[in-house]
């Protein structure tokens, strides 16, 4: 039995939800999102809340169900107030900057590294170390931010790279002169 997939989704105030069939809109403030549902779960609107139920109680329709609750969830929950990542850029040198829709990084590497923005995402640099990402869709995000990091991982040896704000890098010792 899914503990997250039986929890009824509350609608927020200013969130407006379409449900045809299997498909799922959701419209707020800050954008608007889709998700078409498998055909092992149901969807209902009942009020101010929406229930997911399952057809069948096999292995799928069990991770179905909790899935698309969470992902509902999650859309009403971007479009009403977004979410964000936060990144920053450690080593000397290391400098980030938003030029139309592309994000450039001079990261130690002999070249500029450029990202292009999807859509959807709002990047913005408040100053030369830091980069933030903010959209309606969580996963849009989060993608996004891992994509960035990962073009400059933070090494174990000085810290540098590109690396979450309070992500904590462990240091490992260099070699011992003996």
């Amino acid at each position: 039995m899914s503990r997250i997939g039986n929890k009824p989704i509350a609608i927020l105030d200013g969130v407006k939800i379409n449900v045809d069939g299997q498909s799922v809109s959701v419209e707020g403030p800050k954008g608007k999102l889709s998700y078409d549902c498998r055909p092992e779960v149901n969807i209902e609107v009942d009020g101010n809340e929406i229930k997911v139920s399952r057809q069948k109680d096999d292995s799928s329709s069990r991770a179905f169900h909790g899935l698309t609750r969470a992902l509902i969830n999650n859309m009403i929950i971007g479009v009403k107030e977004g979410y964000e990542k936060k990144l920053e850029l450690q080593g000397v040198g290391y400098v980030a900057s938003v030029q139309g829709n592309q994000l450039s990084l001079r990261v130690g590497f002999a070249n500029e590294l450029k990202q292009t923005i999807p859509t959807g995402l709002d990047v913005t640099c408040p100053d030369q170390t830091h980069i933030d990402v903010k959209g309606c869709s969580k996963q849009l995000v989060g993608q996004f931010a891992a994509e960035v990091r990962s073009l400059r991982k933070p090494e174990p040896y000085k810290g540098k790279g590109i690396r979450y704000v309070g992500e904590y890098v462990k240091i490992k010792p260099g070699k011992a002169a003996t």
